[in-house]
């Protein structure tokens, strides 16, 4: 199994990707569901209500497609105790696989 190529605190290895998600942390969400099959304006909206809960199942969809080591327990408490480092991680992640979150479309 794999790991993710941006640590947890990678935040600011890309400085945009950064503040996009400081300022609406939605958005990223949603670019990241995007990427991952899932409908960017549910999951991106559905994390103002549950953050923990859609970050923890969206990370999940990102590690199982990348074939990252991790449990749906520890998706759940990083996205609850570090959220907005756990959104752009996950976000870089997918970008880095070419899987299509470019963060320029908008």
């Amino acid at each position: 199994m794999g790991e993710f190529q941006h640590g947890l605190c990678g935040c600011f290895d890309n400085i945009t990707l950064c503040l996009i998600s400081y300022i609406a942390p939605c958005y990223t969400v949603g670019k990241t569901a995007e990427a991952v099959g899932d409908d960017c304006l549910l999951c991106g909206a559905g994390y103002m209500f549950g953050g923990c809960i859609i970050g923890g199942l969206l990370r999940g969809k990102v590690r199982e497609q990348k074939g990252i080591d991790g449990s749906p327990v520890m998706d759940f408490l990083i996205h609850c105790f570090c959220p907005l480092c756990a959104i752009i991680q996950d976000n870089q992640e997918v970008v880095t696989a070419g899987m299509g979150a470019s963060m320029a479309r908008v």
